[in-house]
């Protein structure tokens, strides 16, 4: 019974809870960044190198023969994942950078005095009379 309700408190912690839902939006991003890597940012420069569709770039290794498909070495598709993880490394490092500076506005802030009251006032001036000199 101790492994369950181990399993029960992580499982419920605010911390797995956090973990998921970034994992979820984490993914819907990635479908958004390599959106805009397939569908905005490669044909422009496509068509700046001559019409060069990396999507479609292979090496043939070895030809169909039958019903073996071919063995191909898919560079361009492999061009298109790295831009991917560069434009997500990018924004991640941005969103880390931007929750930082405003870590940073925060800490910078000086705290309010606390109110001192009469009595702590006083007490503090027989406090200070009475010590030894």
């Amino acid at each position: 019974m101790g492994m369950i309700k181990e399993f029960k408190e992580f499982a419920v912690k605010g911390n797995m809870i956090d973990m998921a839902v970034g994992i979820i939006i984490g993914g819907a991003f990635g479908k958004i960044v390599s959106s805009l890597v397939n569908d905005i940012l490669m044909p422009p420069l496509a068509m700046l190198m001559g019409g060069i569709n990396f999507s479609n770039k292979v090496i043939t290794l070895k030809e169909a023969v039958g019903e073996a498909p071919a063995v191909q070495l898919k560079y361009g598709l492999f061009i298109n994942t790295a831009i991917d993880v560069v434009i997500v490394a990018l924004a991640v490092f941005m969103m880390v950078k931007a929750i930082n500076r405003l870590k940073r506005k925060e800490e910078a802030k000086p705290a309010p005095a606390p109110a001192i009251s009469d009595e702590v006032k006083l007490l503090t001036e027989i406090r200070d009379a009475l010590k030894p000199r």
